[in-house]
């Protein structure tokens, strides 16, 4: 599968890249795209909520009435679950979400997802992009260049670009990683994904490993 490069006004070059079948155009597969994504939403979660149980709660323990001859139910302590300011029943306590993933079940969630956006038409190859000096209007004019700027969009670099990346950061739609960091999350949840000239040999190597 061939694909246009475009410059950053959105004009094409004349340069071809040559996208990968074994990559960009396999059968989606559903379930290795929902494990992937699960698990990277359950690796953001903290896990650090708490509440007391009545073990744990300040009062007195003195029984609040007599056993019997009240008309009403027995009652021990303030502390009980079932007075106002008593402890919580089985409440939640820190944990870890996190669960383990299959290599190999994360690179078919990637390849599925590189996959839908050719399927979409969400994909773009831009030629190697540089800036001198962060700036978020050099950012955006690549994005009216582009047509994007109403879209989220995904940039993948080849590698660490700390000017791409600021000038990209003040933008609520616009997300720029690395090769080595994106993941399949960050890629279905953007518009459009567009990779830089570099990174598609990059990503091809990642994924056929």
């Amino acid at each position: 599968m061939e694909l246009a490069v475009i410059n950053q006004k959105g004009e094409d070059t004349g340069r071809k890249v040559q996208l990968s079948d074994e990559i960009f155009a396999i059968e989606p597969n559903d379930n290795a795209i929902y494990l992937d994504v699960k698990q990277y939403l359950a690796n953001q979660r903290q896990g650090t909520h708490k509440s007391k149980e009545r073990n744990e709660i300040a009062g007195s323990t003195k029984k609040i009435k007599k056993q019997k001859g009240t008309g009403g139910a027995r009652a021990g302590s303030l502390k009980s679950p079932l007075f106002r300011g008593g402890g919580r029943v089985f409440g939640p306590r820190p944990r870890n979400y996190s669960f383990k993933l299959n290599k190999k079940v994360k690179q078919l969630a990637r390849k599925s997802a590189l996959s839908y956006k050719v399927k979409d038409n969400s994909l773009s190859v831009l030629e190697n992009l540089a800036f001198d000096s962060p700036k978020t209007k050099a950012y955006l004019a690549l994005l009216n260049g582009l047509a994007l700027s109403d879209k989220k969009t995904l940039l993948v670099l080849p590698e660490d670009n700390k000017n791409v990346y600021l000038s990209s950061r003040n933008l609520p739609k616009a997300k720029v990683v690395t090769v080595n960091d994106v993941n399949t999350y960050q890629l279905l949840n953007a518009d459009h994904l567009v990779l830089c000239e570099g990174s598609v040999s990059k990503l091809e190597t990642i994924l056929s490993k």
